[in-house]
């Protein structure tokens, strides 16, 4: 038995402390009133284990980012070899070899010119950095009024308050109203939802819309997932993202991907930019850049919007104490190693049609509206009626997900994402070595559930 199993007094123990002491993100913690915390205490590869020793297949890569699967004792090795050697340093106005290796070889990897890196502690201050970058960088080049960011509606930015501005999600927003002001939004790529008399060649031209309409002297930036996490895994139409580019552009208006989620092989590259093959001005990163092992994060910006910074007295008044971290920064060289050297990319392309087919096999429960995504990051939205494909009510959709989906996914041992945020979904982006086999697992789990949450739902329905 591993060493991290726990006996029954030591769970009994770690559920109390957990339900006294532990305030979880984005929780209901009254629901651990009522059952189990579940306490993950081991992984390997793409399978974690629970304190009673349960096995699970990690079918959301923890949240979207343990990209090389768990228990890679050698990237954690790299973390505490640097620990002995520098255990930190900070970034303000100091280097160490890590962050200026690391700085390269993103840089290196980067599509086009993105040759500047700025490093945070993860996803949301990424964000956050280039939502102040995008507004400093318009005011030393003359252009002061340039404060608004454009984003898309049902779109997950981040959370603190700038990125929480971006974000399109009202339900995240309202709790902390008055957001900081500036964020504005137009129609996502959801293609399977489109309104009436919209096409998908339409939905690039309301970005241009939206620009005219709020004055371009007042728009700082547009900032846009390669494929959108919030709704559902919204590809883009062909030639979106070169059109909003164009717009971009026409307007003075700096361009930023949000590669939170999509960079670090998710898509099969290295970067979302790459697979649908757009040049941005700035991206956003973290999650996969270190697989997890280590919390970092990064904003990769062009020589062009890094240029007034490299001026004079001007300086980017802006910073957090931990970002680059020597012991991120070593894990992080250590999971591109890994990406890298162990063809992680490759897999993800040798085996994106098989996770897709066995997505689509799906279709023929009466539940599965749609199914779309990219690479390793996929969803099902979920149907009252398939031949209508009628969307459920507020409570159906929560009796549907918190109600049964979630927690019986969860106890016959797949872990998913079964969301709300737009119309109901249930999101899979397993790590990115899993193959076929974790596929069928995923199948195994999946369907019978996916008939059961039907046919439930039938039931209370008549």
């Amino acid at each position: 038995m591993a060493s991290t199993e726990t006996t029954g007094t030591e769970r009994s123990a770690l559920q109390d402390l957990a339900r006294r002491h532990l305030w979880m993100h984005f929780t209901r913690m009254s629901a651990y009133e009522r059952q189990e915390v579940p306490i993950i205490v081991r992984g390997e590869g793409c399978y974690v284990y629970d304190e009673h020793g349960r096995r699970y297949l990690d079918g959301l890569s923890a949240l979207f980012c343990v990209n090389i699967g768990h228990g890679r004792a050698d990237v954690a090795q790299a973390g505490a070899d640097q620990a002995r050697e520098l255990g930190f340093f900070t970034n303000w106005s100091y280097a160490h070899p890590r962050s200026i290796e690391l700085a390269a070889r993103i840089a290196d990897l980067a599509p086009g010119d993105l040759n500047r890196v700025f490093f945070t502690s993860g996803g949301s201050e990424a964000v956050e950095s280039a939502i102040k970058l995008s507004r400093q960088y318009h005011k030393l080049t003359g252009n002061p009024l340039k404060t608004k960011v454009i984003a898309r509606e049902v779109a997950y930015h981040g959370t603190s308050l700038g990125a929480l501005s971006a974000t399109g999600i009202t339900g995240l927003r309202t709790p902390f109203e008055p957001l900081a002001p500036g964020g504005l939004h137009v129609p996502n790529t959801n293609t399977f939802r489109l309104p009436h008399g919209v096409t998908a060649a339409d939905l690039a031209e309301h970005v241009a819309r939206r620009i005219e309409f709020e004055g371009p002297e007042t728009v700082a930036a547009v900032i846009m997932e390669p494929v959108q996490n919030g709704g559902g895994c919204f590809t883009p139409p062909e030639g979106y993202w070169q059109r909003v580019r164009e717009i971009c552009d026409q307007y003075d208006v700096l361009l930023i991907s949000d590669e939170v989620i999509c960079a670090w092989g998710r898509l099969g590259e290295w970067f979302g930019a790459h697979r649908y093959d757009y040049q941005p001005d700035m991206i956003t990163s973290a999650k996969g850049i270190t697989s997890a092992y280590a919390p970092m994060g990064a904003v990769i910006a062009s020589d062009r919007v890094a240029e007034p910074f490299m001026e004079g007295a001007n300086s980017f008044m802006h910073g957090f104490t931990f970002a680059g971290h020597p012991i991120s920064a070593a894990v992080a060289l250590a999971n591109l190693d890994v990406i890298e050297n162990e063809g992680v990319l490759e897999n993800v392309r040798g085996n994106e049609a098989a996770f897709r087919d066995m997505l689509e096999s799906l279709r023929d429960i009466p539940i599965v509206g749609d199914v779309r995504g990219a690479g390793y990051f996929h969803a099902i939205e979920l149907v009252k009626d398939q031949h209508t494909d009628e969307q459920w009510t507020e409570a159906e959709s929560e009796t549907l997900l918190r109600g049964f989906l979630s927690g019986e996914l969860y106890r016959r041992g797949l872990i998913c994402r079964a969301d709300d945020r737009g119309d109901p979904v249930i999101q899979l982006s397993p790590p990115l070595i899993a193959g076929p086999q974790q596929f069928e697992e995923i199948e195994t789990i999946l369907r019978p559930v996916l008939i059961e949450a039907g046919d439930r739902m039938r039931r209370l329905a008549a």
